[in-house]
């Protein structure tokens, strides 16, 4: 993969194998991960300082530190990210969440692969599936979408502002794929790739600059590739919206040309084995997100592709049900996800008997 300086757009070669330069410019490579972000120059100095000293673990801890802007949870504990670097190899995700003080994104990424969201994102990537040789994510949090390509022999490159997402991704989640480090309003330094899929899944509403960030991915993907962005909020929806929100006029002045799905509907045809049946852009107080691409065929059914696991999963029971029925994560949790998650209820109206289908069994990572 070929990295641009987010700065002056020069490529970057590697000057040692901890880090890569342009004429002026140097930046780390941590943990095989190019750390790219423009405004934390004293992180990418800390760090720089830490490699070159044969310190890597130290650099790491450095970068582990690191948030984006709209964090407000607590800062990170040193001793306790020492803790995590020490023991990287034998601690579950979920304790290394915990170490990483994640608060209530670490239940959202725990139990992603059962909630209603994420499950409308890979029905959206089913429905419109080209067989792509190479992908490219914004925003991959700690790669729930990487993994499932990566199984399918997909060459694949994750991108997020938070380093530490990143590592946790390559290290307990999607370790196939490749990442990079960077901030999405600024200078991309992977725009010399072009992908035959490129996703932004659950998170762009909240990306800055969302008219330039999505002529970049739109730059980044190749001539009859697909462009993929799930879950974006309806400011209409009767439920309120839980997070930014555009209303539908909004969104259809920055995807005028895509194909436009009711995220209910998408997870409905994941349950029935369906083609997705696209709704266009138009106010619906029922609607509380959309999904949509542009470029690829007209849907298709989602019956055994991305959205189910690949063959020789090994399933669990999902850890959500338990004897004494549904323990959410949290209260808030359950706000958000619970009227969506068909496998926590118990009734004659269920779409599907299939326990796969309804995710009561999952393919957790192996150090879940």
């Amino acid at each position: 993969m070929t990295l641009r300086s987010p700065l002056t757009g020069r490529v970057l070669m590697a000057d040692t194998p901890h880090s890569l330069a342009a004429p002026g410019e140097r930046w780390p490579v941590v943990d095989g991960i190019p750390y790219l972000r423009t405004e934390s120059e004293g992180l990418v100095a800390v760090a720089l300082d830490d490699l070159d000293a044969g310190c890597p673990d130290d650099a790491l801890v450095a970068l582990l530190t690191d948030q984006d802007a709209w964090w407000t949870g607590p800062a990170t504990d040193l001793r306790e990210l020492k803790r995590l670097v020490r023991e990287r190899d034998m601690l579950s995700l979920r304790e290394a969440m915990a170490l990483l003080r994640m608060g209530p994104v670490a239940d959202y990424f725990a139990y992603r692969w059962s909630d209603p969201t994420y499950l409308a994102g890979l029905a959206l990537i089913e429905a419109h599936w080209a067989a792509p040789y190479a992908a490219f994510e914004l925003a991959c949090g700690i790669g729930h979408y990487l993994r499932e390509l990566g199984a399918r022999g997909v060459a694949c490159i994750g991108a997020d502002v938070v380093f530490a997402k990143c590592w946790l991704a390559k290290h307990w989640v999607a370790p196939l794929a490749n990442y990079v480090v960077f901030d999405a309003a600024g200078r991309w330094p992977v725009a010399d790739a072009r992908f035959d899929l490129t996703m932004c899944n659950d998170a762009f509403y909240f990306l800055p600059d969302q008219a330039q960030v999505a002529e970049r991915l739109r730059h980044v993907t190749a001539d009859g590739g697909v462009l993929a962005v799930s879950h974006v909020h309806n400011a209409g929806y009767r439920g309120g919206a839980k997070g930014p929100a555009r209303s539908a006029a909004e969104w259809a002045a920055l995807f005028p040309s895509a194909v436009v799905h009711n995220e209910a509907v998408l997870l409905a045809a994941l349950m029935t084995r369906t083609a997705p049946a696209a709704v266009g852009w138009h106010d619906d107080l029922a609607v509380e997100a959309w999904s949509l691409v542009e470029g690829g065929p007209a849907p298709r059914a989602v019956v055994d592709g991305i959205a189910m696991p690949v063959p020789d999963a090994v399933l669990r029971p999902n850890p959500l049900l338990t004897a004494d029925g549904v323990q959410w994560p949290s209260e808030r949790y359950r706000e958000e996800y619970g009227d969506g998650c068909l496998w926590a209820r118990d009734d004659a109206d269920l779409p599907t008997t299939d326990p796969v289908r309804l995710r009561r069994v999952v393919d957790l990572p192996e150090r879940w």
